[in-house]
This record gives structure tokens, sequence and C-alpha cells, in this order.
């Protein structure tokens, strides 16, 4: 093939440039390579520094907290180096003096955006590499030829491990404006990620934001966030952004509280879980709702009302009856005996008690001593009426000291503790659970007010397995019953205590004078050690304070108070979900991705204005994305008929590529193709849930009518099952006829 001169002349230049950006990335590296064996030489010392055989405790706490943060800072440097560049941008800024100046151009600035900051101190901390989540960086995201943002050139750059393997330029002003590839459809960057083949994981869009994208993950919205998009707009990939943004902007708060990120299912969770580390972000704790709750990990299948009345809010009442249904009366008065006394307890003496205990409004543990408190005092009352009651008529002859003795007394008794035990039981969310949900009699009395059809749906077996909706069921029980104590003090033993105890008694008895020796030259008090510090303060400060990052803290803790929660696909959250998600946000900071129109949960979200109202009001902001990136218009063209079942009034996404390839309908029983140029996911009737938030590259939809029949929100599941694809789509069986 004979190459003019002109092309020649292109791919000579292309291959310098090609070659400077090498040198460039190269110099990175040795930086970056320079600052890993600095840490781990640093690291290597740090072990060195305490004594084994004689550690001091405050030694011990600086060492563990320097040794953490060394490994969270190797953990960045060596997740960065995952497409550690991948862009450049040279602007006429006129806020700013040009750090680094274009060769030719001293008025313009070099930029080179990448997962991370680099600079060179000796130069005074000279800029090599923006971090792409900096001010400085956002024109790389926000330029267009319309508004270029003082951009002239931007540069994508491709690199594999350390090599660069492509560059692409976009000339956005200046004489050559309009020169290379642009157009949001066009950019080469986009499209290359586009048409690569699905892997499993989701891959980062890092190099290829866009600009309506940019302006979510950056918003500066400290309350609730809504994002909204059709299938293929990038809803998830904006959201994990926005953490990491987040994460760097909000580093501070965020390190300590740590952030949340709530997907549908275990295969999301594994198909986003490489996104944060490349963007070198570790610190956030990935769940299921089911998983919410900790020990809980729901997988038992339940009929669609079961499901839709569990998640119900309806449930709270239900729950609340089925925990009153434990703080009981005799149904008979019962005797106690003490000493040679007999004492009787009858239905309204423990109704009072029981009554005294629920004014309280705390929790059923926490009222469990005012309601042990009211019982022992009105038996000591009524021990005291036996004992010291007047022959002759007059007050009772015991004095109050006197029954404060009978109540200390009683409250020793076996007896009385058994009383308590039977009348007020103490309980666990999980007990209370499976003794509502698989008896018939529980739930006739708790769900009282309640047609037949919604008691007999909530029942189930003895000894079912837990399902995903009873994870927000045992989170609220866990509100109305009360949370364990999880102070820092509960980690001091009695042991702790006692050693720490000794400790002071030796330090008082090993006094070098005598305080009587002492005589008038003191007369203040001598203070002890035991008058400076208790044994309980001494044997916390012994303790070596817990050196587990935020996100395994946050894990383990039911009443962990996140400081950032994302909820992807949110509009399957039922409102019981609702409340135990907002429960771990107390400050309201959230971004919530979703999509009504692809509601498949019989109690999930109709309206983000009435789901979010009883915990926001009107308060949140709303953001709509426009552009399907993933989707191609040949598929969307079918997709959009099914949108239009579901909302007519619904505007789509503009779909902006074309794969070449239409629809394939076949007729049930047919055996397609499956292609091995990529990722193939055949979608069945049962496994649409399964593949919620997912993209592959081929999707088969087998029985597409089956699926709209088997749900109210059949239509919805549909919508999901075909928009999956990046390639192609084929249909195997009837379509179903709209309503």
């Amino acid at each position: 093939m004979v190459r003019s001169f002109q092309e020649v002349q292109i791919q000579v230049s292309n291959h310098n440039e090609i070659a400077h950006e090498q040198a460039y990335v190269d110099d990175l590296f040795a930086r970056l390579d320079a600052e890993v064996t600095a840490a781990n030489e640093r690291l290597r010392q740090v072990q060195l520094e305490v004594d084994p055989a004689n550690p001091d405790a405050d030694a011990l706490i600086r060492r563990e907290t320097e040794y953490h943060g060394l490994n969270a800072r190797l953990d960045r440097l060596n997740l960065a180096q995952l497409g550690l560049v991948f862009g450049r941008i040279d602007i006429d800024d006129p806020d700013t003096v040009p750090e680094n100046p274009v060769p030719g151009h001293p008025e313009l600035d070099r930029r080179y955006i990448g997962r991370m900051g680099l600079d060179i101190r000796e130069e005074g901390y000279r800029t090599l590499l923006l971090d792409w989540r900096v001010p400085m960086a956002r024109p790389f995201y926000l330029g267009t030829t319309a508004q270029p943002e003082g951009v002239h050139l931007r540069r994508h750059i491709r690199t594999r491990v350390r090599a660069v393997t492509g560059i692409d330029d976009e000339w956005l002003s200046g004489p050559d404006a309009g020169l290379g590839r642009g157009g949001v459809g066009s950019e080469s960057a986009l499209v290359q990620a586009m048409q690569a083949a699905r892997t499993g994981h989701m891959t980062s869009i890092v190099e290829t934001i866009q600009r309506e994208q940019d302006l979510i993950i950056r918003d500066g919205t400290r309350g609730v966030m809504v994002v909204e998009g059709g299938p293929g707009t990038g809803k998830t990939a904006v959201a994990l952004h926005r953490v990491a943004y987040l994460l760097y902007t909000a580093r501070e708060q965020l390190s300590k509280s740590g952030v949340l990120i709530v997907g549908p299912n275990s295969t999301f969770l594994e198909y986003i879980s490489r996104v944060l580390p490349e963007l070198g972000e570790t610190g956030v704790v990935l769940s299921t709702i089911g998983d919410l709750f900790p020990g809980v990990s729901g997988s038992a299948p339940e009929s669609l009302l079961t499901r839709e009345i569990k998640g119900s809010e309806e449930m709270v009442t239900i729950l609340r009856e089925a925990v009153r249904a434990h703080e009981t009366l005799p149904a008979a008065p019962v005797e106690l005996t003490h000493g040679s006394l007999r004492l009787l307890i009858d239905a309204p003496l423990v109704k009072a008690a029981r009554t005294r205990a629920r004014r309280s409004r705390r929790p059923h543990n926490e009222a469990r001593a005012i309601f042990a408190e009211h019982l022992i005092e009105s038996l000591a009352l009524q021990l005291a009426e036996k004992i010291g009651a007047d022959p002759l008529g007059g007050a009772n002859l015991l004095s109050r000291a006197d029954i404060d003795q009978l109540h200390d007394d009683l409250a020793e008794e076996g007896g009385v503790e058994k009383l308590v035990e039977e009348f007020w039981p103490e309980l666990t969310p999980e007990d209370v659970l499976r003794g509502l949900l698989e008896s018939r009699e529980a739930i006739d009395l708790a769900a009282a007010d309640y047609d037949e059809e919604t008691r007999e749906a909530l029942w189930r077996p003895d000894g079912s397995p837990w399902a995903a909706s009873d994870a927000a069921l045992l989170d609220e029980l866990a509100v109305l019953i009360g949370l364990p104590d999880t102070d820092e003090d509960a980690a001091t033993t009695e042991d702790d205590i006692e050693d720490a105890q000794d400790l002071l008694d030796i330090l008082e008895s090993s006094a070098s004078v005598d305080d009587d020796d002492l005589g008038d030259i003191f007369d203040a008090e001598h203070l002890a050690a035991g008058d400076v510090i208790d044994a309980k303060t001494l044997a916390q400060r012994q303790l070596i304070r817990d050196s587990r990052s935020t996100a395994e803290r946050a894990r383990e803790d039911l009443q962990w108070a996140y400081g950032h929660v994302i909820v992807d696909e949110a509009q399957e959250l039922s409102p019981m979900e609702w409340r135990m998600v907002f429960r771990r946000s107390p400050a309201r900071w959230m971004t919530l991705v979703g999509d009504t129109a692809q509601t498949g949960s019989p109690a999930g979200v109709d309206t983000w204005a009435a789901t979010l109202e009883p915990y926001v009001g009107s308060r949140f902001r709303h953001h709509e994305l426009t552009v399907n990136y993933r989707t191609p218009v040949e598929i969307m063209e079918v997709a959009n008929q099914v949108l239009a079942v579901i909302d007519p009034a619904a505007t789509p996404a503009v779909a902006i590529r074309e794969s070449g390839h239409e629809v394939v309908w076949l007729p049930a029983g047919s055996i397609p193709e499956v292609r091995d140029d990529g990722l193939t996911q055949v979608i069945t009737p049962s496994n649409v849930s399964e593949i919620k938030g997912l993209e592959f590259d081929h999707v088969i939809v087998l029985d597409p009518a089956r699926i709209v029949e088997q749900s109210p929100q059949g239509w919805q599941d549909l919508y999901v099952a075909v928009t999956r694809a990046t390639q192609t789509l084929t249909v195997v069986g009837e379509w179903p006829v709209s309503p």
C-alpha cells in the first residue's frame, strides 16, 4: 500500500509525540517508585522501634498509628500505578501563573492529569501530575469546542502498564480549534471504552467522564442528592467517582466516619469492587441491603405479596406489637415466698410496673430495669405492710430506710429475678422475629388489625432461613428492643480493672514516707495514686487502641453513623429498608442512584418525592443523566417501546452510538447463537433481579412474555433485561402485548 507524504508525516509526528509522552511517564514512575521505596523503608524501621520485651503503651499507639498510615499510603501508591496518567491539557488560565509553560507558548500551562498528584519538592513543589479530583484538572472534563474553559489542546494518553500505547488530540480553542476528534459521541477514549469487551468487572470512567457527569460528581450538596437516569447513562460510575471525589475533598471527615455503598446484590458488589481501589480509595464499606444487619445474610425466596407486606411501613406497627406481646401479665396470681412470708403478685401489680416502664419511652431491654425497679418497690411495700403493720391501726412502724432495705433484699431474691424474666424478658431481634413469623398465633396477635391474607403471607415454617427482607425488620427490632452497649468502656474487662486496682494498691503501700511522719509540715490532704486515677481508667489506658480501619470497624457496628451513603438501584428499596438506611446516615448526606422506570420490587419507589418526604421533606437535589453511552441505538429502539408502556410521559435518554447489529428475534424453542467475542448473558424470568446494574456484551432474553406476566412490575423487569447489552440483543419467545 502506497502512503502519501502527508500520511507519513502524520505517522512520524504521532510517533514522536508518543515518545515524548513516554519519557514524561517514565519520569513520573521513577518518582513514584522512589516514594514507594521510601515508604517501605520507613515501614521497616517503624516495626523495629518498640521493644517487644518491654513495650510502652504510648509508643505502641504511636507505632500502630504510623504503621497503618504507611500501609494506607503504600496501598494508594501501588493502586495509582494502574493507569497513573491518562490525560493532558494545554490551557490558558488567567487566574494562575503557568507552572509548566508550553514550549513556544509561555502563556499556556501544560497540566498532566492522573489518578494521584505528584510534585517536585526540590523545585518548590512544582506540579508534575494533577489528581483528577483537584479543581485545576476540571477543565479536562468540562472543555468543549463551544465552551473550551480555556483549553487549547486536550490529549488522551493511553497506557498499558507503564508503556504509552497511543494518544488522541482534540483542539478546543485557538487557531486549530475543531481539529481532532470532538463531540461527546465520537471522543476516541469514550468510544474505545464503550466498544471494549466486558470483563465481569466494572471499569473506571475517570478518563472519559463527560460534562453532565462531572457536574454531578463535583456537586457540593451536603444533603440528599438523587441521580436519575435511564439504562447506560453511567449512574453507577458517576456515583462511585463521586465517592472518590468526596473522599478527596472531605477526607478528614470521611476518613473517620466512612462511606457506605449499598448495592442490589452480591454480584453487583463484586462487579464494582475494583473501581474504587483503582481510583485510590479503599476505605469504603460495600453491602447489599440484606447484609446491613450484621450476621444475617438473607437468601430465602419469598412471594411477591410477602415481600410487599414485609417492606411496608405497616410492619413498624406489627413489630411494635410483637415486642409488646412479650411484656405479659400473670393469668392468675403468683405467690412468692420471702422467708416465712408469702407475697402475692397479681395482674394489677405487674400491669402498674409495665405501665411505668412503657411510659419511659425507652427500648424494651432498657426499660426492663424500670419495670424491675417498680415491681420490686411494690413488693417491698407489700412486705412492709405484713411486717410493720401497727396492730392498733396506726401508721406503719417501718421507716423509709427499713423499706429500702427490704427493697434491696428482694432485689437479690432469685424468685424475683425469675418473675422479671417471665413478665419482661430480655429479648434479641432474632428471637422476636422468628417467634413472630413462625407462629400463626403470634401473627394473629401482633397483626390483629390486618386481614387474613396479610397474616397468612407473613407466616413461614419453623426453622426457615432468613430472607433479604428480614434485615430491615431485624434492624427495626434492634431499635425497639435496644442495642447492646458498644461503648469503648465495654472493652475493659473485670480482670483488667482488678489488675489495675492491684497496681494502685502497690503504689499506695510503697509510699516512701508515712503520712503521720509529715506532722504539721503538710496539713493538706496527701494525694495518693488512687486519688488521681481510678482502677477502671487506669485499665483503659493500658489497652492498645483499636487499630482496625474505619471501614472494618463500621462494618461490624450496627450503630455506626456513616459520613456519606451511596445507594445504587435505590428505586428497589422498600419503606422499611429506607428506615434502615437513613439510620446509618444521621447527617442525611447521601447520593441515591436509580431509575423508577426500572423498579422491580413490589414495595419499591414510585416517586422520589413521596419516598424521601418522611426523612428530608422536599429538601433534596435532583439530577438527571440524559445521554445513554452504553446501549446501542438498535437496542434502545426496542427498549423505548417498553418504556412507553411503563411511563408514556418519560423522555428516553439519547443513545449516541450504533453497534451495526439489529436485534435478533427468534421463536420460542429456538437455540440462539452464543458469540465468543465478549461476555454473554442469558436472562430468564427467574434471574432478572440478579442482573440489575450489570452490563454484558451480548444478551439473550428468553420468554419475554413470561417476564411481564410473573410480576406486577413485569414491564419494568423486561426493560431492565433488554437494556443490559452493549453490543447485541437476541430475543427468544413471544413478545408481550402492551395493555
